[in-house]
């Protein structure tokens, strides 16, 4: 029997890496990135898409990805060149692959067509089926309104990404700078299609993906944004410039206090619910009352500690009788 496949794999820093340019996929081998996803899509250019295929297969294959969660994006299934994307780069390097990454998802549909091509190659291959998962790509209204369908269509979804540009023009919003706010709004423009991303993978135990900010000059900006979705919950987001990695790993990390803090909750918890701790529902941590709300807050922010390899500097003493 196979284990089962992660499906929450660390995201913090999701980096995109064009499939035609090698130079770029060596550099990005020795990046602290979560995740690198080499990309068929806009960064490709139409002639050269063919070619960087098979240069993705080679990368995959050759390539230490080592700690890295790997992906490729291919094109959208309203192209002529996704079903080409999927069958040479998953029949040549699928044992090395991850993820594919879907983007423009509108409906459902198109994500349970990739996964029945994905179960075909990988029976075809002799792979273990059902290994490989998905990550969709909402980039216009229509895939926002079916965001839930689109979150339930498949058991190889992995990750719901928001895909700001596209998203932007879509829906003609009056900003060219992709992901600030429009001017003449005073709130923020961007809440409701997060919350909506959002809900749509916790309601499904999926992880959600803020997607890229362009002005890579700009670190503060970065920064901010990353930070608004960081604060609603999000997992990570993407880093187009190797500059955003360190920013993307620290944002989406718990602070080592934050940290710590989980972590003896946990402990608390644990001990006081025990017989030896009284078998209570809720005590008292210090000033602070605790019980299994908090534990479960505590496993979010611990969980997110570990995943990022951080080590606790606290340990929980047992009062003394």
């Amino acid at each position: 029997m196979t284990s089962p496949v992660n499906r929450l794999r660390p995201r913090r820093s999701c980096l995109a890496v064009p499939g035609s340019n090698p130079r770029f996929l060596e550099k990005a081998q020795g990046l602290a990135a979560d995740q690198v996803f080499l990309d068929l899509e806009d960064a490709c250019a139409p002639l050269a898409k063919p070619e960087a295929r098979h240069t993705i297969v080679k990368f995959l294959n050759e390539g230490d990805w080592t700690g890295k969660t790997r992906v490729v994006r291919v094109n959208d299934w309203t192209t002529h060149w996704t079903y080409r994307d999927v069958v040479t780069v998953v029949e040549g390097a699928g044992q090395n692959l991850d993820c594919i990454m879907l983007p423009k998802v509108q409906d459902a549909q198109q994500i349970v067509a990739l996964d029945l091509l994905l179960t075909q190659i990988e029976k075809t291959m002799g792979f273990e089926v059902g290994k490989i998962g998905i990550e969709a790509q909402i980039e216009n209204a229509q895939g926002l309104t079916n965001v839930n369908a689109i979150a339930q269509a498949s058991q190889r979804v992995e990750t719901i990404i928001f895909g700001p540009a596209d998203f932007m023009a879509s829906i003609n919003m009056k900003s060219l700078v992709v992901g600030e706010q429009p001017p003449g709004y005073p709130a923020d423009a961007y809440h409701h299609i997060l919350m909506s991303i959002l809900m749509a993978a916790r309601a499904n135990n999926l992880q959600a993906i803020d997607g890229p900010y362009l002005q890579i000059r700009n670190p503060e900006g970065y920064k901010a944004v990353a930070q608004r979705a960081a604060a609603l919950g999000f997992d990570g987001k993407w880093v187009l410039h190797p500059d955003q990695v360190a920013a993307a790993n620290e944002i989406f990390s718990p602070s080592q206090e934050d940290f710590d803090h989980a972590e003896l909750i946990l402990d608390a918890y644990d001990y006081y619910t025990s017989e030896a701790g009284g078998k209570k529902g809720s005590a008292m941590l210090g000033d602070e009352m605790i019980d299994e709300a908090s534990r479960k807050m505590a496993l979010v922010i611990s969980g997110k500690g570990r995943a990022a390899g951080m080590q606790r500097t606290s340990k929980f003493e047992i009062p003394e009788a």
